[in-house]
């Protein structure tokens, strides 16, 4: 754990302290997965690698969306500086995405049926440059303020950016599994019945 504050570690309780190093741990290894699959590892098993690494990260942003409100003990975010950029990231996964990257999106199913269109690379990217930020705060020992950066922006933009590209998701992986040729699926079904 980066050295914490005193006045921040007495502010935190145990399971606060505990979700904030849990938080940091899902948070760097949602970003280990992203880049790893943008690069090029796992082409065969991306969609599976990241349906999983989404499932994941968002069980992480549920945790903190249930809580209480954490709130920092200033009321103001301490100047990180300029983010980390994520735009070679999101370049990346456009090119793995091409042709599937853009879907149609509901704005907000609970105040209008308006839909928009939104992309794949898009999402990831937007989730881990907020999972970054809230590490930047961890790294520099301001715990409080990194649980509050990762609650506050997964309830307004990163949660519902990974669940609609989860949903993307198991779209694609549904056509995968499901979108067999009619011939195909005929042919599997006699020789399965004629064993």
């Amino acid at each position: 754990m980066p050295d914490t504050p005193a006045s921040d570690i007495e502010r935190l309780d145990a399971d606060l302290l505990a979700l904030g190093e849990q938080t940091a741990a899902e948070a760097r290894a949602f970003l280990s997965v992203v880049r790893e699959v943008a690069g090029g590892a796992v082409p065969d098993s991306a969609v599976p690698v990241l349906s999983l690494a989404l499932s994941q990260v968002l069980v992480t942003g549920t945790r903190l969306g249930v809580i209480n409100d954490v709130v920092p003990q200033d009321r103001f975010e301490t100047d990180l500086g300029s983010d980390e950029d994520v735009e070679s990231l999101r370049l990346e996964l456009t090119a793995l995405f091409q042709g599937i990257d853009e879907y149609v999106d509901v704005i907000d199913p609970l105040t209008t049926g308006e839909v928009t269109s939104s992309r794949v690379s898009d999402d990831l990217a937007d989730v881990c440059a907020a999972l970054l930020h809230g590490l930047r705060h961890h790294a520099d020992g301001r715990l409080t303020e990194a649980l509050w950066w990762w609650q506050f922006s997964y309830l307004a933009t990163w949660g519902a950016r990974a669940a609609s590209a989860l949903r993307v998701m198991q779209s694609i992986l549904g056509h995968i599994r499901l979108d067999a040729d009619e011939d195909t699926v005929a042919e599997a079904q006699f020789d399965a019945l004629h064993r």
